[in-house]
């Protein structure tokens, strides 16, 4: 490959705001492969240059020869073609009159995945490399060679702001008060041991808030799984008398974490 090809590809790629290992995650290639190829130290195959041209948007010319080339084949095309053109270019402007809302927009659906290009310059491409969002040259999401989801700051800091808000309105329930009126309650019509054992609700206060942080953050290991543990314990021996071997229940203390911190670390990866 030549250094012009060369240097095209990288223009190109960094026009479009991804960076080498991002474009080898979009093609199926390594990023060392991107990186000669953007040095002329090596050529695509047909495929790759293919896959290439798709990803940027542009035809082969376009790519291998630079845009002269292009314009050039364009002209020769108008020329020879003018009534057609001239006749398709009117229907095109009355479906443009007709629908502003989609004029400029491009939509590719194939066996090559779907290819949504919006006059905005925001470009969604759904394929089996994954999904990749990109706004004004600027990526926003793409997937890694290993699956995993990527975000840009501004995305990450949108979520964030989401699950704050989202936390915001659950924490502003008075469950305290919630727990106070349910001993009462308990108290009053003698449940649980009425006001001797009714005290256990006050282990619920905990309960609540670390499970809805755990909700908000998707994370299990924050939920404080061994109080429950004791609020069951109690129950089963207050009520039914079963403090053997109602102690069992807190040996499944180490395997909840054990599994929460899996799920965890696979949510994460």
């Amino acid at each position: 490959m030549n250094i012009e090809t060369a240097n095209r590809l990288y223009q190109y790629r960094k026009k479009m705001g991804i960076s080498q290992e991002e474009l080898a995650s979009r093609i199926g290639v390594s990023r060392q492969a991107v990186s000669k190829w953007e040095r002329a130290e090596a050529s695509p195959d047909t495929d790759n240059l293919i896959e290439l041209s798709k990803v940027y948007g542009v035809t082969l010319d376009e790519m291998l020869q630079g845009s002269e080339v292009s314009a050039q084949s364009e002209a020769r095309t108008s020329d020879t073609n003018t009534a057609d053109t001239s006749e398709s270019g009117s229907e095109k402007a009355d479906d443009s009159a007709q629908n502003p809302a989609t004029a400029g927009n491009k939509v590719h659906i194939g066996f090559d995945g779907i290819h949504v290009h919006d006059k905005n310059g925001t470009k969604v491409d759904i394929d089996r490399h994954g999904v990749f969002v990109n706004e004004n040259g600027e990526q926003k999401v793409y997937t890694d060679e290993n699956g995993a989801v990527h975000k840009s700051d501004d995305i990450a800091a949108a979520e964030g702001d989401h699950r704050q808000k989202t936390k915001s309105i659950w924490l502003k329930l008075p469950y305290p008060l919630v727990a106070v009126a349910a001993y009462i309650l308990f108290g009053t019509l003698n449940i649980m041991g009425g006001w001797a054992w009714g005290w256990i609700v006050f282990l619920t206060i905990p309960l609540y808030y670390t499970l809805v942080e755990a909700i908000i953050r998707r994370d299990l290991r924050i939920f404080a799984y061994p109080v429950l543990a004791a609020m069951i314990y109690l129950i089963l021996g207050a009520t039914l008398g079963i403090w053997h071997p109602g102690w069992v229940i807190f040996l499944t203390i180490p395997i909840y974490y054990w599994i929460a911190n899996a799920v965890s670390k696979a949510a994460n990866d």
